[in-house]
């Protein structure tokens, strides 16, 4: 059942326009001492809010449930590309008059995309919001997507592609991991895109993509800060109400099958040392296993104490650098290991003892301090983002749009707790196989070995 409508809400109904009705969803409980108030206007849009007063600021954020996973064949970067669009030009707000106008208010504002979703986040001091509302309702709806932007913006996209991916070791081989790793669901896309499809975009090709998820019913607003539930949804439903919802297309999801073979792909690139980039095929955000396997993740690399940094950097002293990424995605996506080698040490060293360790933590429970510290560990670095208006928006934001549940956090942070030895021992002997996963090896042009294909890459 729905809370009862408050009375503000009511006289505010009577006076809006038909899109711009607003219905209270159920809040949800925040930690100990917060909720988030949840509303929902007529056309779609979801908003949210944490009201906390305890500094004059407004953290307002605007969410998409769109990122490159919902991309096609021959139009992959679109999402990122909108990323960049978006801070251009309106049919109101000329070249640069966005920026400008925030700045002069002292704002601060970003945006991310990624496989799942794309965020638009500013950050300004609460007596500024309305004019915040105004900005992001504006491009929400009237961006221009004229022949010239577009070329415009593709040539930096085009520019980051090769600072990040095609001129960057590490971006080349997270890269070439990620589309061997998926053979047919949207994870194997590049968020930035491949090249070809950059330099391949037109500006009917970016309205198409505007018309379609740049829609009041593809978003959630998330406010955290000084300001009140009325004050809020007044100033959405004036901005937004006018925004008629988009017909969302089914998402035709190929759910990635099992991988059951070890693929191997060697890079030679220009690095003075041999990497390693291992990659298991891990549980959704949102399945029970995930924090048992991100808690597993910090045991294995979470700092100077951690089994692979004590083995591999500080005693057999072959590697300098030890990570783990697991990845945070509505579909299941990948647990991530990169090493990279010390001077004189080989890939095949490097993966000979990664291997030993996992089979270690396959094979016997690991210890209770281990497991505490890493615990500890991933409580802390989760509570730490919330103590910020700008880091409770993006918590919820994030929760809201992967999961759809704003309060995800507390709901992890209990889950992390609850997690033992047992739990660890499962999450191993199930997903880090050495049987199932793919292997990225990165070496130094002009060493010895197989002859590479023209692109500096080859299958082993």
């Amino acid at each position: 059942m729905h809370p009862p409508a408050p009375a503000w809400l009511a006289e505010l109904n009577a006076a809006a326009t038909h899109w711009g009705q607003v219905e209270r969803l159920p809040p949800v409980a925040f930690g100990p001492a917060l909720e988030v108030e949840r509303y929902r206007l007529a056309n779609g849009l979801e908003v949210a809010l944490i009201e906390d007063h305890s500094a004059p600021v407004v953290a307002y954020h605007t969410w998409f449930r769109v990122g490159s996973r919902h991309e096609r064949p021959g139009k992959t970067g679109i999402a990122h590309l909108f990323e960049h669009l978006m801070f251009r030009e309106t049919e109101t707000l000329p070249e640069g008059e966005f920026d400008r106008r925030l700045e002069e208010i002292g704002a601060e504002n970003n945006a991310s995309t990624w496989l799942d979703w794309t965020s638009y986040t500013i950050n300004v001091p609460a007596e500024s919001l309305p004019l915040v509302v105004g900005l992001e309702s504006e491009r929400m709806s009237r961006l221009v997507l004229s022949p010239e932007i577009v070329a415009s913006e593709k040539e930096v996209v085009a520019n980051e592609r090769r600072y990040r991916v095609e001129d960057d070791v590490e971006g080349t081989a997270n890269e070439v991991l990620w589309s061997t790793a998926f053979t047919c669901h949207g994870y194997g896309i590049p968020t930035i895109g491949w090249m070809a499809d950059i330099e391949g975009f037109t500006a009917e090709d970016c309205r198409a993509f505007y018309r379609t998820y740049y829609a009041p019913n593809d978003a959630i607003v998330v406010a955290a800060g000084d300001v009140t539930p009325r004050a809020l949804v007044e100033l959405v439903s004036r901005a937004y109400g006018g925004l008629p919802p988009a017909e969302l297309p089914i998402e035709d999801v190929h759910p990635e099958p099992p991988q059951t073979d070890v693929r191997t792909r060697e890079l030679r690139r220009p690095t003075p040392t041999e990497k390693i980039s291992v990659g298991w095929h891990g549980p959704a955000m949102g399945d029970f296993d995930h924090p048992a396997v991100s808690l597993l993740a910090e045991v294995l690399t979470g700092g100077r104490a951690s089994r692979l940094h004590a083995r591999l950097v500080r005693e057999l002293e072959i590697a300098t650098d030890v990570r783990v990424f697991v990845g945070p995605f509505r579909d299941p996506s990948l647990i991530e290991v990169s090493v990279a080698a010390r001077p004189g040490h080989t890939a095949e060293e490097l993966v000979d003892a990664l291997d030993r360790e996992l089979e270690r933590v396959r094979a016997e429970p690991v210890l209770p301090d281990e497991l505490e510290r890493g615990r500890a560990r991933l409580e802390l670095a989760l509570l730490s983002g919330l103590e910020t208006a700008e880091g409770k928006a993006s918590t919820v934001g994030f929760y809201e749009t992967v999961l759809r549940r704003p309060a995800g956090a507390f709901e992890r942070l209990e889950a992390l707790a609850a997690l033992g030895p047992s739990d660890l021992l499962r999450v191993a002997r199930r997903y880090l196989r050495a049987d199932a996963r793919t292997v990225v090896i990165v070496r130094p042009e002009g060493t010895p070995g197989d002859a590479t294909t023209g692109d500096g890459e080859a299958a082993a």
